[in-house]
């Protein structure tokens, strides 16, 4: 999560107010000038990208990236968008997820090739997403439970075109589910849905898009372990799938196969494991879900069914998460985190776990956060 998501609410929110039928928003990756990319944490698969497996507990640079607009962490890998819409991977590669027809992990970015002009991009687990130029999306990676959506469970080490969708302007994934945008504010979901991560009232995996629930006007959305999340344009915030330990965030913890409404002014969202963020319009952070290793940031360890205010986050314009950790980009371009820091992947240059923010060493220019298990990655600008 980012800023270019919210690049994505601002354009979404134009079109959908539009009277201009099939209107198709502005790609995003066009729409604020290029940076770079700090990392920090656990670095088992390479995927701090600095060429090498040793990990740190303070931001780095990734070496020779100055151009990238989109960043997003998998599991154990990344994906980038450059300017000239370029995808690099680096990091894990067990499952094909990088998209480079095969290999083992790579600790350097490297471009995924018969892929261009894509305007953004995002990660499951282990497998990620493109958006092309002409609205269609192509995946990559472990495909198991169809999460690639080509209508087979064959994992697949390059790219391979999402059946039946077009006019797609954003995606998201969870672990083995993924999401898209369409530019008429619906929203579309493919993969794993044995507890109804999906959205569309059943528990059947699909290995197509179907359409999540009857929501409109979608503008931002986000993946879990095994469940989702979506914000609308008049800013409510919705969710679906597991609820085992609260991450739908509606008082309960009953699993929902359709789309439940859970909180208000919201511009955001973002999910981890097994819980889940939002991003109010007045800078705050809201969290819910599980808790046992400081996830949710309120100070404590307590399980919350409904959403609580991330602890000292003021001024946010972005957020970001990791598998128990939580990252917020502040106006000022400063970074905040907290939960588990096993790795250092809070990056204060400790491994003590916060259950409150702190700020983020040496962090300056910061626009967009994401991460992974036990690892972070940062934009900033140049």
């Amino acid at each position: 999560m980012g800023w270019i998501r919210r690049v994505l609410v601002l354009l979404l929110s134009l079109v959908l107010g539009s009277t201009v039928a099939g209107a198709v928003a502005t790609p995003a990756s066009a729409a604020y000038p290029s940076g770079t990319l700090s990392t920090w944490g656990g670095n088992g698969f390479g995927q701090l990208g600095t060429g090498n497996t040793t990990p740190r507990t303070s931001p780095g640079p990734v070496p020779s990236l100055d151009d990238v607009v989109d960043v997003h962490g998998g599991r154990e890998h990344i994906i980038t968008l450059d300017q000239n819409g370029t995808v690099r991977t680096w990091g894990s590669n067990q499952h094909g997820q990088l998209g480079l027809g095969g290999g083992g992990n790579r600790p350097s970015p490297t471009v995924v090739p018969g892929l261009a002009g894509v305007t953004a991009v995002a990660t499951g687990h282990y497998h990620s997403l493109a958006v092309a130029a002409d609205g269609t999306v192509w995946s990559w990676g472990l495909n198991a439970s169809g999460q690639l959506g080509d209508g087979t469970t064959t994992k697949r080490q390059a790219p391979v075109k999402v059946t039946g969708l077009a006019n797609v302007v954003y995606v998201a994934a969870g672990r083995d589910m993924s999401y898209a945008i369409k530019a008429d504010g619906t929203l579309w979901a493919w993969g794993l849905n044995g507890d109804g991560q999906l959205g569309d009232g059943t528990l059947t995996n699909r290995r197509t898009p179907v359409r999540v629930g009857s929501l409109t006007q979608v503008v931002s959305v986000a993946g879990g372990r095994d469940h989702g999340l979506a914000v609308l344009a008049n800013g409510t915030v919705w969710s679906w799938g597991w609820n085992r330990y609260g991450q739908l965030g509606d008082g309960s913890l009953t699993d929902h196969t359709r789309p439940v409404q859970i909180t208000t002014d919201a511009s955001a969202v973002i999910a981890g494991a097994h819980h889940s963020y939002a991003l109010r319009t007045n800078g705050t952070v809201l969290s819910w879900g599980r808790n046992y290793r400081n996830a949710l940031g309120d100070g404590t360890k307590t399980q919350r069914r409904t959403p609580v205010q991330v602890i000292g986050v003021s001024g946010a314009v972005a957020i970001g998460t990791g598998r128990d950790h939580g990252i917020a980009v502040l106006s000022d371009g400063r970074a905040m985190s907290w939960g588990a820091n096993a790795k250092g992947q809070l990056g204060d240059g400790t491994t003590t776990a916060r259950s409150r923010a702190v700020v983020v060493a040496g962090v300056t220019g910061a626009n967009a956060a994401s991460g992974g298990a036990e690892y972070t990655v940062l934009h900033r600008s140049p």
